[in-house]
């Protein structure tokens, strides 16, 4: 006698040896090996009496070379065809076939591709290879936030059918395009730490900053971290679709959140301010900023030095800076100092330093020319006096 488990084994082949035998039904999708590849033809193995046969031209790419070779699984759809021929095509076709591959894929999971052909109310007009019509919601686009709308028009994509009626099919590739990003998240997650440097695309700019894709995920460049100078537009630095180079600042998986400096990436000036910017020198800047106790100047490379009220005035006592500069004003300072562990520069107006020095030459010129006269003076009435001394002894 037979053991229950070997005749469940024998009544499953059974049934799968029937299944075999049986036509294939119009649509139905198989994965076989490829066989053969002939000039126009390319054989595959579907399990049956005969080989299953796809045109050669659906298989090759923009510059008319082959993608598969002999030994590759190909996933395609039966075409019943007159003849005996078992015809296989892996691109969805029209009428009932279409139909019918397009309901096989709406229940496999199967993605398709389809052009964009034009947007219409709340969504756009797709083309599934074959000429069938379906419909993607703008929200199912699964767009990133430098990718435009119109933009999509005219380029292919590959996406989930959600919807499959006789004349309606919906379409989603933001199903695909966030189970992608899942993968590649998940992928980052594990290599991904703080202080690596990554490049990504910048797909948002902001006033507080600009948003980065990594690659599955994405993170916020603070406006702060764009460059070490001070940084009044995001646009100023950075355009959408860019791609750039960061430095990853903190991670935050519990709330999905992480941040990334651009200007990490940069040589750090103040390395060499010193050297840069010796005290004593004269250099040109630009008046970035009025406060009520000075003027920040910007000289270059990302480092700003500060001019006190104090020093502005020229000897006189003025309530703010804007009585002597505006901001954007091009101007000529003197380095007082160089603070490069505070990160500080101590600036005076080029103008009024050099005032101050020939005044000083001046009056050290005068001092000096004075002490001379008078030590003259003084030398020349003591000899008269010793010699008059002297004088008075010998008589």
């Amino acid at each position: 006698m037979q053991q229950p488990e070997e005749q469940e084994d024998f009544e499953q082949l059974l049934e799968a040896s029937s299944q075999d035998s049986g036509r294939f039904s119009p649509g139905q999708l198989v994965e076989a090996a490829i066989v053969k590849i002939a000039p126009d033809t390319i054989f595959i193995n579907v399990g049956r009496k005969g080989e299953g046969q796809v045109e050669r031209k659906e298989l090759l790419d923009a510059e008319g070379n082959l993608t598969v070779k002999e030994g590759d699984i190909l996933r395609a759809y039966y075409l019943p065809s007159p003849g005996h021929d078992l015809r296989f095509t892996t691109k969805i076709g029209a009428g009932p076939v279409g139909q019918a591959q397009i309901q096989a894929a709406f229940k496999n999971g199967i993605p398709v591709e389809g052009a964009v052909v034009k947007e219409i109310k709340g969504g756009f007009e797709v083309r599934i290879s074959g000429g069938l019509r379906a419909f993607c919601p703008f929200s199912q686009m699964g767009l990133r936030r430098d990718e435009s709308q119109s933009a999509c028009v005219g380029r292919s994509y590959t996406f989930k059918v959600t919807e499959c009626g006789e004349r309606n099919i919906v379409l989603s590739r933001r199903a695909i395009v966030d189970v992608e990003r899942k993968a590649q998240a998940q992928t980052l997650r594990e290599s991904l730490k703080e202080g690596m440097r990554v490049k990504g695309t910048v797909t948002s700019i902001q006033k507080f900053g600009a948003f980065i894709d990594i690659g599955g995920l994405e993170g916020l460049i603070p406006v702060s971290e764009l460059a070490w100078g001070r940084t009044e537009k995001v646009e100023d630095v950075l355009r959408a679709g860019q791609t750039v180079e960061v430095v990853v600042k903190k991670l935050d998986w519990e709330s999905g959140k992480m941040s990334f400096s651009l200007k990490d990436t940069l040589p750090d000036p103040w390395q060499s301010a010193a050297q840069s910017w010796p005290a004593g020198s004269y250099q040109n800047g630009t008046v970035t900023r009025l406060a009520p106790f000075g003027a920040f100047v910007a000289l270059g490379g990302g480092v700003e030095g500060l001019i006190h009220i104090s020093k502005l005035g020229g000897g006189r006592r003025i309530n703010h800076p804007r009585e002597v500069l505006k901001e954007g004003q091009e101007i000529e300072v003197r380095i007082e100092a160089v603070d490069r562990e505070n990160r500080k520069l101590s600036l005076s107006l080029a103008s009024l330093s050099r005032a101050e020095a020939e005044e000083a030459a001046d009056l050290k010129a005068y001092l000096d020319k004075s002490s001379e006269s008078a030590s003259l003076s003084l030398g020349t009435t003591l000899g008269d006096l010793l010699k008059a001394k002297l004088e008075e002894r010998d008589r």
